[in-house]
């Protein structure tokens, strides 16, 4: 049942306090039940203002600077003129590969989307969430903020819970096998935008599927927020490559609440890029629930000026036989800072399992800074997890020596900053990405500037 009705020409005033929220609720035109899951999160958002973030995962990233009174939320009145100017959004991906569907969102609001015709009439499903939350009320019900993402989490999920915008949502049914990439682009254009989108994906039994999602500015100047979300579900035996490459511009503060759940042998690859934003924070868990199942995440980050690139990441163990690998690599230079805490929690019921986490940092100059933080937790007594971090700076005398074959200095800083990235770019298989997260290492370099 969708609410009685709604007015899209609505203008909600900026910030997100009351007047906001119930001015944005004016402009959806969505099922109850998600009506009343914004008016709870809304509560509790309220409600965990007034209390401290967890110190583990906060003491280190600095939010004095953010002001969510500054940022606004679009409304479906604007979507025609964001459609229109969405062309100029400089993307790492697009145009650079045969997909099979392509989702765009402006400033929180769908631009466009396309799916081949082969994979809708297999029962595919790839859109913008606000579509398919009416038009699938009950299949998204069932997963939505349910099994991977906790609005409950911090005031950060609730925040997004309480006023996620777009989105994109992949689902596959049981045995189904998509072989081309799908694609999908959110992209912030207007001054002061907000966008809560939300990526969710949904893989059945034995499915399989790769989608990669990128998020870009279409601007160097303009001001922007992101608060997103990002739930990878996958059932028995299904496997998902899903890579999210971040390259706001640096005026942008993106946070976001990920989390992948794996069943019985199935198999996630995550691979995340971290290019852009002026701060970015990502809480990522990574979840193994059946026995068999693994998960291999990479990470790839390039701070540069004073950005600050922050992950918490999580490997749950919940079964037996499971196996997680983790490997970020972090790259810095100027004044930037990049920050990592990660965890490996093995439950009592996840014997002869196998966790691995390693984080390694360069510093390109002596006035950038990286802290690392591993961990284990370790309930059961027959498993082997390992975790080790690593930081340091050039090496002057591999500088000394390209130079000397006649490499210019930047020409040797990127064999080097290549090769540093090499053991992550291995394990990513489709070409695409790695040659593009290649692109934007020489532009981070400096090259054409």
């Amino acid at each position: 049942m969708s609410t009685p009705s709604v007015n899209t020409s609505a203008v909600i005033p900026a910030g997100f306090g009351e007047a906001a929220f119930e001015a944005f609720l004016a402009t959806r035109d969505e099922p109850d039940w998600v009506t009343q899951s914004r008016r709870q999160a809304f509560q509790h958002y309220r409600e965990l203002l007034e209390t401290e973030l967890d110190p583990e995962e906060w003491r280190r990233v600095d939010l004095r600077a953010l002001r969510p009174d500054r940022f606004q939320l679009s409304t479906g009145s604007e979507v025609s003129q964001a459609t229109a100017n969405s062309r100029t959004a400089e993307t790492l991906l697009k145009g650079r590969a045969e997909f099979a569907g392509h989702v765009t969102h402006v400033d929180g609001q769908l631009a466009s989307h396309d799916l081949a015709e082969e994979l809708a009439a297999k029962g595919v499903i790839f859109g913008d969430l606000a579509v398919v939350v009416r038009e699938h009320s009950g299949l998204i019900q069932k997963y939505f903020m349910t099994k991977a993402v906790d609005s409950k989490t911090d005031r950060f999920s609730a925040w997004h819970a309480a006023f996620w915008t777009g989105g994109t949502v992949l689902y596959v049914p049981r045995n189904t096998v998509v072989e081309a990439p799908l694609h999908s682009l959110i992209t912030l254009q207007s001054e002061k935008a907000a966008d809560f989108s939300h990526t969710l994906v949904i893989l059945e039994e034995g499915a399989s599927a790769t989608l990669l999602e990128e998020t870009a500015s279409t601007t160097e100047e303009n001001l922007g927020l992101h608060v997103g979300a990002v739930e990878l579900i996958l059932a028995k035996d299904a496997r998902l490559r899903y890579v999210q490459l971040q390259n706001w511009n640096h005026k942008v503060w993106h946070i976001g609440h990920q989390a992948g759940r794996v069943e019985n042998n199935g198999f996630l690859q995550w691979t995340v890029g971290g290019i852009g934003a002026k701060l970015a924070h990502i809480h990522q868990d990574v979840v193994l629930d059946g026995r068999g199942a693994e998960a291999e995440v990479n990470g790839v980050t390039f701070s540069t000026d004073q950005q600050v690139h922050s992950f918490y990441t999580q490997q749950g163990h919940n079964a037996a036989e499971t196996r997680s690998d983790l490997l970020y690599k972090q790259v810095l230079r100027d004044h930037a800072r990049a920050i990592w805490r990660g965890m490996i929690r093995v439950e009592p019921e996840g014997q002869q399992t196998n966790g691995y986490q390693r984080n390694d940092s360069l510093m390109l100059s002596p006035t950038c800074r990286a802290d690392a933080i591993p961990g284990l937790e370790i309930e059961a007594d027959d498993v082997r997890c390992t975790h080790g971090a690593t930081a340091g700076r050039v090496d002057e005398e591999q500088i000394f020596y390209c130079m000397s074959r006649g490499m210019s200095e930047y020409e040797a800083m990127h064999i080097i900053v290549e090769g540093f990235f090499q053991t992550v770019f291995d394990r990513i298989p489709v070409e695409v990405v790695r040659e593009t997260l290649n692109q934007a290492i020489i532009k981070k370099l400096g090259f054409g500037r």
